[in-house]
């Protein structure tokens, strides 16, 4: 992934010297529990322990002799051990190296991430808090509904991002497992076995996968990047809600905006939701990564080598992104700038006409049949609508209507507090599941 876009934790995972450093770790795992198993001789089992490293510029020149990463890495690592190094790499095949590896750093990543939900969680909860019981008209279709809350607006984002992280903590449980069985997954060297494979494995916090083939199968990873789809396209959600409310028709929300920022090359008066539109832009990056990683799902028997050239990309893009895009997300909402005359001229532009639903519950309660009521309410919402007197007074006005309703009846009705009556209920009951 481009620098931009990178953040320093989850970035430095993806570098050659990482990936080599990992797969340094698993090869010494299986070292040590060949050793305590008496698999190898342990004076050559602790002279691979002392003296195993590697030189990336070195593996790079290997490797444009051979063609093969793993192979090019066993070799250096044994330019710099010497004789004791024909028991490293002894028995495992590439694949045993490789997906290992990438579980450790999958891992590092996901836990990253889920810091980085919690930082999000925990803006969204004290954003939903602060504006419990301020009122918003509420939308659909984009057209006015009812009005709702602006803290519960915002707890609907806290609980989708609750299940969100429920979700991936998952998928991240999952994701940390290993396989250490040989070149078809069944252990055929002497130096292998699943009780090896087990321990080895449980020195670097994994699991074995249940059966391999030449590799670990590879819907766990499709899980893993699929779960990171779904947080991009509710971050994506996230964002474009607060880019329509950000539009100057609407006008109740705004991103901040430094002292010194500027919003367009040619016109000095914009202030366009930038951050907004970048995090939906790069969700659309993060779903296609996870298209990919369900495409390297059906390989050929116990494995052929299409998914490798994928899984360089999709690991290390997904992951950085997801980081860089959440980290973007939570400074957004702790920032946000929301305007509250605005959010009160909306609520007052329809004359009223939210409360339609109401008036048409309390002919119904009335006696009406739903339809005759319907009907009612409808001639003079719409009349409302089109213009001239409000839909408060056109009710009152209503000979029909008012045949069923007395004033004082239809003036409760357009009080505003029903609207926000249980807003802390809702709160608190998001917060808490």
């Amino acid at each position: 992934m481009i620098e931009r876009y990178s953040r320093p934790r989850v970035a430095a995972l993806w570098t050659l010297e990482k990936q080599y450093a990992s797969w340094l770790q698993v090869e010494l795992a299986v070292v040590r529990a060949q050793a305590d198993m008496g698999l190898i001789p342990a004076p050559e089992a602790q002279e691979i322990l002392d003296k195993a490293s590697f030189d990336p510029g070195r593996i790079l020149e290997i490797e444009a002799e051979v063609g093969h990463d793993v192979i090019a890495f066993v070799t250096c690592v044994e330019e710099r051990v010497g004789r004791a190094a024909r028991f490293f790499h002894f028995g495992l095949t590439s694949s045993d190296v490789l997906d290992t590896a990438l579980a450790l750093r999958l891992g590092e990543a996901a836990d990253i991430i889920l810091e980085d939900l919690d930082g999000l969680l925990l803006a969204l909860k004290a954003r939903a808090e602060e504006f419990v019981e301020t009122p918003i008209i509420g939308r659909s279709h984009g057209i006015h509904a009812e009005p709702t809350t602006l803290g519960i607006k915002f707890a609907t984002f806290y609980a989708e991002f609750k299940r969100r992280r429920e979700s991936f903590r998952s998928r991240v449980s999952e994701i940390r497992v290993g396989k250490l069985a040989g070149p078809v997954g069944n252990y055929s060297s002497r130096s292998l076995s699943p009780a090896l494979e087990a321990a080895a494995l449980a020195s670097l916090g994994l699991k074995p996968t249940p059966a391999s083939s030449q590799i670990v199968p590879r819907d766990v990873h499709a899980a893993f990047f699929l779960e990171l789809s779904l947080i991009a396209t509710s971050l994506e959600r996230l964002a474009v809600e607060i880019r329509h409310l950000s539009r100057t028709e609407v006008g109740e929300v705004e991103e901040a905006f430094g002292a010194k920022q500027k919003g367009s090359s040619a016109m000095p008066h914009k202030k366009n939701p930038i951050a907004s539109e970048n995090i939906s832009g790069l969700a659309r990056i993060i779903r296609s990564l996870g298209q990919a990683a369900l495409e390297n799902v059906p390989l050929w028997h116990e494995r052929d080598i299409s998914h490798s050239s994928v899984e360089r990309i999709v690991a290390p893009d997904a992951t950085i992104l997801a980081d860089y895009i959440l980290a973007r997300a939570t400074r957004l909402v702790q920032n946000l700038v929301v305007k509250e005359e605005r959010l009160q001229k909306n609520l007052q532009m329809t004359g009223g006409l939210f409360n339609s639903q109401e008036i048409l519950l309390a002919l119904i309660r009335k006696g009406l049949s739903r339809v005759e009521a319907y009907a009612l309410v409808q001639k003079e919402a719409l009349s409302a609508a089109a213009g001239g007197p409000s839909f408060r007074e056109r009710v009152l006005s209503s000979k029909p209507i008012r045949e069923h309703l007395s004033e004082e009846e239809i003036q409760l009705i357009f009080l505003p507090d029903r609207f926000s009556l249980w807003a802390p209920t809702i709160l608190a009951r998001a917060l808490s599941e």
